[in-house]
């Protein structure tokens, strides 16, 4: 069963490796960002083939076929394994960020597209480093027809970041492409240390002396000279400026920024050094390519970093009159703008309105693969949706996650993305009490959720150790069940949110959460639904029309 799944077009990836996470896992977050993207669960069952068996490839993120989607067939391998959303069931993990980088004439007779490739590695693969290579392999053989991407790679004992780009075709007499593939590097993350990717190269240097450690394409170097981008000697060569060379606003403000927060939240070195570059006025001052942390990040952790809108940081969306009137760190389009011959842009941050799913792939080394391997997950807004825990060995899904209920022009009253998304609008109207409240639900949620896998994971390893397809089974449906349990959760929240936060004001409640009502009567006392309006919200209403909304004072007279 292959079903839509992640086709990014502007995301993020947080990466965590063994020895710097809370429990020892390795972590992997993305988010599917996208305007024109519905959150479903995607996954595939784990299957055995037949020889000769072809797997048709189609455009990733679509279930059609026709001339745009449809774009041929590879062989099918003999066995192929279970895969959920971006993990398998032997617990590896593949996200990714899309980035145009140069200007490319595209592969016409390509057939893989990059969410193609990673679900084949998905289906085929065991481990990270393999991935990578079956990833090179694959697109050397067929064609890769899309633009760059960097991709995380990451199992149960290391983690590894990859850039791609495509070679520039060459067409014989007979229209064959002699060219195909992509040229790329790879560097596995040190033990204890996180990375990020979002839309921007991030690969520099690469040590042509250290298999155990970086990963390239034989041509990596060459084919950048042949095409004109690069002169040097293979020593000073550096693979993001050479195929993404660096624009102020798009790779600086609004992609790195991404992974700058980050490092920043975490890091153990002072990111304000970097600053310089993050606001595009030193392209030169890069950021590493890895930190070290100064604490150990456990799942909620990482999870609060993918709801990330630079809270404290001189980038903070809160603040300002573009925040408008409650603090709402969120910006409709347009994303730039030009006023009196001088361009101008909004931040881009982690979290976004128009975030299809995203997920939090953890992989525990300790643990058998069936039990080991978990996908946080979500749909719609980082911000405002909360994460279910689902098994990567699980062999169905819930109803209200799955494809085909509801899409982005049907709306569905048992589809988990419109629920969240409902809920979503009402916290953008008035973040600074509905979002705060939506945030803390949240936040109980997973804490609760966190604990309950750390208890379920000991009942089931004894049901595993006497039959692990058993355990299967009772992982799917306890995947399920959580999925299905949070669906009710936040379909009452969404009602209780209305009610309480309707036309602007807050409904009181007393100690236990229950509306107040005036005796004997049945409407509620209320309050104004708001912190206080904005400072910047209210300097902004007097600059632009002080004098026609000044209180005007005068004396009473007596007639």
């Amino acid at each position: 069963m292959l079903l839509s799944a992640t086709y990014g077009f502007a995301c993020t990836n947080l990466i965590v490796t063994k020895g710097a996470s809370a429990d020892g896992s390795v972590m992997v977050s993305d988010a599917a960002d996208s305007h024109t993207r519905y959150g479903c669960l995607a996954y595939v069952l784990a299957g055995d083939h037949k020889k000769g068996e072809m797997r048709d490839i189609l455009q990733w993120g679509s279930d059609k076929r026709g001339p745009f989607y449809y774009h041929g067939q590879i062989p099918q391998a003999p066995h192929t394994y279970n895969v959920m959303c971006n993990m398998n069931e032997h617990q590896l993990i593949i996200g990714e960020t899309t980035w145009d980088g140069r200007k490319q004439i595209e592969d016409t007779t390509a057939i893989l597209d990059y969410g193609s490739v990673m679900n084949i590695c998905l289906q085929r693969c065991t481990t990270a480093r393999q991935a990578i290579l079956m990833f090179a392999e694959l697109t050397d053989q067929y064609g890769y027809c899309q633009t760059g991407e960097s991709l995380s790679f990451a199992d149960k004992n290391e983690a590894w970041i990859m850039d791609i780009y495509p070679r520039r075709p060459h067409y014989d007499k007979n229209g064959v492409n002699t060219n195909k593939g992509v040229v790329w590097a790879a560097r596995r993350i040190p033990d204890g240390y996180i990375c990020a990717h979002a839309n921007n190269a991030r690969i520099m240097k690469i040590d042509f002396n250290d298999p155990e450690n970086c990963l390239y394409s034989k041509d990596v170097v060459d084919e950048a000279r042949r095409n004109g981008w690069y002169e040097g000697t293979d020593e000073d060569f550096s693979y993001a400026d050479t195929y993404c060379p660096l624009d102020a606003q798009g790779y600086m403000r609004s992609c790195d920024n991404r992974v700058w927060s980050f490092f920043n939240r975490f890091g153990e070195e002072d990111m304000y050094q970097y600053l310089d570059y993050v606001m595009a006025d030193n392209p030169s001052h890069r950021l590493p390519l890895w930190v070290k942390p100064k604490t150990k990040i456990s799942v909620e952790m990482l999870a609060a970093a993918m709801r990330d809108h630079y809270e404290g940081t001189p980038f903070d969306m809160r603040k300002g009159v573009a925040a408008g009137p409650h603090e709402c760190p969120y910006r409709w389009r347009d994303n730039d703008w030009t006023v009196d011959g001088v361009k101008y842009a909004n931040e881009r941050a982690t979290a976004v309105q128009q975030t299809g799913f995203w997920f939090i792939g953890q992989a525990r080394s300790w643990l058998p693969d069936e039990v080991g391997g978990i996908i946080w997950f979500a749909v719609d807004d980082a911000g405002t949706a909360p994460l279910t825990p689902v098994y990567a060995c699980s062999q169905d899904i819930s109803d209200h996650y799955r494809f085909g209920n509801g899409s982005l022009i049907e709306y569905s009253a048992t589809s988990m993305f419109w629920v969240t998304n409902r809920i979503a609008q009402l916290c953008y109207l008035h973040y600074n009490t509905t979002g705060d409240e939506v945030a803390d639900v949240i936040k109980k949620h997973e804490a609760e959720m966190v604990a309950k896998i750390a208890e379920n994971d000991v009942k089931v390893l004894d049901m595993y150790n006497k039959s692990p397809k058993k355990a299967v089974k009772y992982l799917t449906k306890f995947s399920i069940a959580e999925q299905d349990a949070l669906f009710e959760q936040w379909d009452k929240l969404d009602k209780y949110l209305l009610v309480k936060y309707m036309d602007g004001n807050i409904k009181k409640q007393d100690e236990n959460g229950k509306f107040i009502t005036f005796e004997g009567r049945d409407f509620a006392p209320v309050s104004p639904a708001v912190k206080g309006l904005n400072p910047a919200f209210k300097k902004a209403i007097v600059n632009e029309k002080g004098d026609f909304h000044r209180v005007r004072l005068f004396e009473k007279v007596d007639k």
